[in-house]
């Protein structure tokens, strides 16, 4: 079964251009995971600070693999210190 994450990351108003950066650096490689399904960033209409990433995964092995990734770690540190609130939700598909 797939394993489905909506990422919700608040940028700091003043760092919203740098954090934006760092999540779009983060896409072609992480597409190019064996285990990623789907992996796409959005940025909320009504809260311009708010970026929503939307994945799918094979399974939970992926994305803990995937949180390994140089990549990964990369987008951890250039948002270090950046965000407002970091919020991730791992879903099963019920339907």
């Amino acid at each position: 079964m797939t394993l489905t994450v909506v990422a919700t990351i608040d940028a700091q108003a003043d760092h919203t251009d740098a954090v934006r950066a760092a999540l779009e650096a983060v896409v072609p490689p992480s597409r190019a995971e064996s285990g990623c399904l789907r992996y796409e960033l959005h940025l909320d209409n009504k809260i311009p600070t708010r970026f929503i990433m939307l994945e799918e995964w094979t399974d939970k092995a992926a994305l803990t693999a995937h949180y390994a990734t140089p990549h990964f770690l990369t987008l951890v540190a250039a948002t270090d210190g950046k965000t407002v609130k970091i919020d991730v939700a791992e879903l099963s598909k019920l339907k």
